[in-house]
């Protein structure tokens, strides 16, 4: 039996295969963007090739199939979702607009705040009012609501967010807007924000549930193709989606809950992370993951990743539970580009999958990430993909040309620049994720995966005096890999907001117990294994508008002091985030929140590498890097180094999928697992 992860990337399909003797084969195809599915039944056809089998045998030899998608993200980033409508309560249709002071950075002037996924003409009020505590002020007005509806008729909407005020404490108007709906406009996709996001906050709620409404009819569309294709194929097991929390789900909750795949990709990226972690027994990681057109970036501290509620994406706020994790617009194919002022940049546009950099032949003339690499040496041409798919060198150089044309600097200057200023953006993301966090990366290594990790760890690790890098030989599909280590997930939170009143142990002891009996009911229906929980909170003093998530696993809900236990871990909690504690404030409990988590039978087994016989390693071969000047260093295979080998920089080490650059004065040193252990000796110039 096989299990098997995908991961569409923005230029590459990642696929990773297991079989029972924990044998674990890779692969990679093109990503198609105009429609995911195809490139993933590519990728499985060069899987099955390299497993010596069929893709039917293959397919029908599979128990379980984990992927993950970026078709809500690409909906999202290029403005490409369903034509929403918005049913709301009457007076508050401008909600979606006013956000939260406008825009992110309130005291920016000039920056226009974000446009709306909701033009006003689309945004319908209905009369209908509940009180704070749901009870029913105004009942829901029939004419009013048949109103909205004959405009969402006329307006051509393919999707409806449905959001009314209160709804999170009793969503009996919602459900009646949405049955009508259902009976009038059958074709219509309907977002209800009391079953997106049933908790208090008019803006997040609205918000996300929008995003669900935008992307959900592109992500049901792509995931029922996908299913199909795959049946027609052979395949009779179990597909799950990697969701953005980093559990996964079958696909009907992917379609339901469609806004929470926005981070489908990179959180596979954060569990092979954490698999990492334990198998390293290295609890602070940074985990970099540099792909074709981004950088994913998070962090590991004692062993977890953390959850956000903050998250957002494209200007868009989802309040949903995610992996905290930076993307940064900065990857192979990243564009170089000149601006009319004459400043240089690297990106945020990148060349994709289609047609790629100019390297790639496929009609791309602008000068790129992967072009410069391959001016400067550090990535071979002629053995892209295991010299399957040879890049064109000339192509490159003439890219690079042009751009050092219009700088008045040599190609080799102009490409170099390149190198240094991805280089830098990607350090600054690191610096995003760990310094604004009050977390000193020095005391962390950094975890280098992504195809074209490799080429860059080095350079940023040394921009933050960061001093160890370890890069996994599964480096190039890692997210696929970690997709594979994931467990069943379902989330459910309950707002218990009470102004001015000490909420007491019975209240806690009684929200988590319908949390729990919710929870564990739909994962049932999902998985019949052992299943556990995790509780948290949202809590805040008194004064405060944002609220801090607090984990409450280990707290004993019978205990007397339960009350007392509770807001001393908030307290604990804000003096880690903040480095202070106002013990003598109001605690308030705003939501609690809890996950059901199913752990599924896996067959992954992580094989130590063969020792070396022979602590020097022999080159396959050399060729002219440049490291500030020309210099001839030895290329190394990956799949022929073993435990114990030691390299020391310059060198090049190539596998298929993935080159790894060792500068001069820096040592690797290949661990029992066969995966390299990157010491950096050569400071910062």
């Amino acid at each position: 039996m096989l299990t098997i992860g995908i991961d569409v990337g923005g230029t590459f399909t990642d696929l990773v295969a297991i079989d029972v003797t924990g044998r674990t084969v890779f692969a990679k195809s093109p990503s198609t963007p105009q429609d995911q599915s195809i490139g993933v039944m590519n990728g499985l056809d060069e899987l099955a090739r390299r497993l010596d089998m069929s893709r039917a045998d293959m397919l029908a030899a599979t128990q379980r199939l984990v992927h993950g998608t970026t078709v809500a993200t690409n909906a999202l980033l290029e403005g490409k979702g369903a034509k929403v409508a918005l049913l709301t309560t009457e007076g508050h249709r401008d909600i979606i607009e006013m956000r939260e002071g406008l825009k992110g950075n309130r005291y920016d002037l000039r920056t226009p705040p974000p446009e709306p996924l909701v033009p006003r003409e689309l945004r319908f009020g209905v009369r209908e009012r509940l009180r704070p505590n749901g009870d029913v002020l105004l009942p829901l007005d029939d004419d009013s609501l048949g109103e909205a509806i004959a405009a969402i008729r006329a307006s051509g909407a393919a999707s409806v967010a449905i959001c009314f005020l209160h709804a999170y404490r009793n969503p009996s108007h919602e459900i009646a807007a949405a049955e009508r709906l259902a009976r009038e406009l059958p074709g219509v996709s309907v977002s209800r924000s009391s079953d997106v996001l049933p908790q208090i906050k008019e803006y997040e709620r609205v918000s996300t549930t929008i995003v669900n409404a935008y992307v959900g009819p592109a992500v049901r569309h792509y995931l029922t193709r996908l299913e199909r294709r795959l049946a027609e194929a052979g395949f009779a097991g179990s597909l799950f989606i990697i969701l953005s929390h980093g559990g996964m789900a079958p696909v009907e909750e992917a379609g339901r809950l469609a806004a929470a795949t926005v981070l489908s990709g990179p959180a596979g990226g954060i569990s092979g992370s954490r698999r990492c972690a334990e198998l390293l027994a290295m609890p602070d990681l940074v985990p970099f993951d540099m792909g074709g057109t981004s950088t994913d970036i998070s962090l590991i501290a004692d062993g977890r990743a953390a959850l956000s509620a903050d998250g957002g994406l494209a200007d868009q706020r989802i309040a949903l539970r995610s992996l905290d994790i930076a993307s940064i617009a900065a990857g192979g194919g990243s564009i170089a580009t000149v601006d009319a002022g004459g400043i240089f940049r690297v990106g945020p546009e990148s060349a994709g999958a289609m047609p790629g950099p100019a390297a790639y032949g496929n009609g791309g003339t602008e000068p790129t990430v992967t072009d410069a690499n391959i001016v400067l040496g550090y990535l071979d041409a002629a053995a892209f993909m295991g010299g399957r798919r040879p890049l064109d060198r000339a192509a490159a150089e003439a890219a690079i040309d042009r751009l050092a044309a219009s700088l008045g600097v040599t190609r080799i200057e102009a490409a170099a620049g390149i190198y240094r200023l991805v280089n830098l953006k990607m350090a600054d993301g690191i610096r995003l994720m760990t310094l604004r966090r009050g977390v000193d990366p020095r005391k962390f290594a950094l975890l280098s995966f992504g195809g074209a990790a490799g080429l860059h760890a080095a350079e940023v690790a040394r921009e933050l005096e960061m001093t160890r890098i370890i890069v996994p030989t599964a480096a190039s599909v890692l997210s696929a890999w970690g997709m594979l280590t994931s467990d069943l997930r379902y989330e459910v939170s309950c707002t218990h907001f009470e102004t001015g009143t000490r909420t007491n142990a019975s209240d806690i002891r009684s929200i988590f117990s319908d949390l729990e009996e919710r929870a564990a009911e739909r994962l049932r229906s999902w998985f019949d294994g052992p299943i556990k929980t995790e509780r948290s909170a949202e809590m805040r003093y008194g004064e405060q508008v944002f609220e801090v998530d607090v984990p409450l696993n280990d707290v004993d809900l019978t205990a007397p002091s339960l009350v007392a236990e509770v807001e001393e871990r908030f307290h604990r909690r804000h003096e880690e985030l903040y480095t202070y504690a106002s013990r003598d404030q109001e605690v308030v409990f705003v939501n609690a929140r809890l996950a059901a988590v199913g752990a599924v039978p896996r067959i992954e087994r992580v094989n130590e590498s063969m020792a070396a016989s022979e602590p020097i390693a022999s080159p396959a071969g050399k060729r002219q890097v440049f490291f500030g000047a020309w210099r001839e260093v030895p290329v190394y295979a990956l799949e022929k180094l073993r435990s114990g080998h030691v390299l020391d920089g310059p060198a090049i080490i190539e596998a298929e999928t993935t080159t790894i650059v060792i500068n001069g004065g820096d040592r690797a040193t290949v661990n029992a697992l066969g995966w390299l252990d990157i010491e950096l000796r050569c400071a910062k110039v």
